[in-house]
């Protein structure tokens, strides 16, 4: 059995993100980068490539000529999929390609500027058998998936009530539009309609319903620009309702001076109640009004499967970011290799965030900014793609 082979569009020189994704994607020898078109600028594409030691004729230009050639090689030289690790307006083009061509896809979220591309993005999906991931990496911590199994089991009894928060500060003045990353972010042509809630907002709504089972199904919004002269928003406040009945609260902001990458999430039963936070990802409480609160310790004791599959230490050796992130790379490795050897598998078996994820992800996003503009209280969240505008 040989390591996965896989190339990347974006993430060169300088980029954040992009060097994340190669050291989870190593991290568990299952992986090798072969190719990569890491920027817009040719040069600094090549160089790029050339600085991670890549074969020089397997540094490209740009990703067209990426795919063509790399489609060209023997199967078992080509890569067999792409990492897009851009800003948002160019996932939905790059995918394409890479669909089109006969490559999985590994994408950064959101999915694609808008709700649209996607929609048309799963309508491509469906005419081709390639595979498509989305990397939700909060969803690899250990202890959220045991938080999953927990819930499934009817440890809370039926939920009740969710509130979900990811404060960051990065953005809390002027100034800090300087960086690379706060241009895009804050850019609608390169963004889409939301800077924060597209950015740290869809991340806290996919946990909440991944870790509960629910799904978000209204919703009534306020979005906030705190810096004079930002065309998006930089903090929001959204009040939710599941699909269950229960009702929720979801806060992101950028503008939480002080404040690193603080998700939280607080899930309460009938029964008993769970809160995690992704600063200290290797606890989960379990609480009651009845009994002493329980400290579930990552390594520690029987967990679930998932749970399990997910740690890599033993007990007392913390696992973060990296290794979550590396779970999600792991796990579509193993539906690569499933996928290859004809199985016909999904994107749930596998624990994958898949396109579905990236519908809902988009579509709570353009939902959150409608009803921001909207006078109603209650928007049912569609969806529907619809005309959208930045105000």
């Amino acid at each position: 059995m040989k390591k996965v082979r896989m190339g990347m569009v974006g993430g060169g020189q300088g980029a954040f993100i992009g060097a994340i994704h190669r050291m989870a994607a190593s991290l568990d020898g299952q992986i090798e980068l072969v190719c990569g078109a890491f920027s817009s600028d040719p040069q600094r594409s090549i160089d790029s490539g050339a600085a991670l030691y890549l074969p020089e004729e397997r540094c490209y230009a740009n990703y067209e000529d990426m795919f063509t050639a790399e489609a060209l090689l023997p199967v078992n030289e080509r890569m067999e999929f792409v990492a897009i690790v851009t800003p948002n307006h160019l996932h939905f083009p790059i995918a394409k390609a890479a669909i089109e061509r006969g490559f999985h896809v590994m994408s950064d979220k959101p999915a694609t500027l808008n709700l649209s591309e996607v929609l048309t993005l799963e309508s491509i999906l469906a005419k081709h058998d390639v595979l498509y991931g989305l990397t939700h990496t909060y969803n690899g911590y250990p202890l959220v998936k045991q938080a999953k199994h927990l819930i499934k089991q009817g440890e809370l009894g039926n939920i009740v009530k969710i509130v979900v928060e990811y404060s960051q500060g990065w953005l809390a003045s002027k100034s800090d539009e300087n960086s690379k990353q706060a241009s895009w972010r804050l850019d609608p042509k390169k963004s889409g309609v939301s800077c924060c809630m597209g950015d740290i907002g869809v991340h806290a709504a996919n946990l909440a319903e991944y870790v509960s089972g629910i799904q978000i199904t209204h919703l009534c919004a306020d979005l906030t620009s705190s810096i004079i002269g930002r065309a998006l928003d930089d903090d929001g406040t959204v009040i939710v309702k599941f699909s269950n009945g229960a009702k929720g609260l979801l806060f992101a902001s950028q503008i939480a001076v002080g404040d690193e990458n603080n998700l939280k999430l607080r899930i309460y039963g009938d029964k008993k109640s769970m809160e995690w936070s992704q600063l200290e990802p290797n606890t989960l409480l379990l609480k009651s009004n009845n009994e002493p609160t329980q400290l579930i310790r990552t390594g520690v004791g029987e967990m679930c499967e998932a749970a399990q599959q997910a740690t890599r230490t033993p007990a007392g050796h913390p696992e973060g970011y990296l290794e979550a992130f590396a779970n999600i790379y792991l796990n579509f490795v193993k539906q690569i290799r499933a996928h290859k050897n004809g199985v016909d598998c999904s994107n749930q078996e596998f624990d994958v965030p898949s396109i579905e994820d990236a519908i809902r992800g988009m579509a709570f996003i353009e939902n959150v900014v409608q009803s921001n503009q909207s006078n109603e209280k209650w928007q049912a969240l569609s969806l529907n793609t619809q005309p959208m505008e930045v105000k």
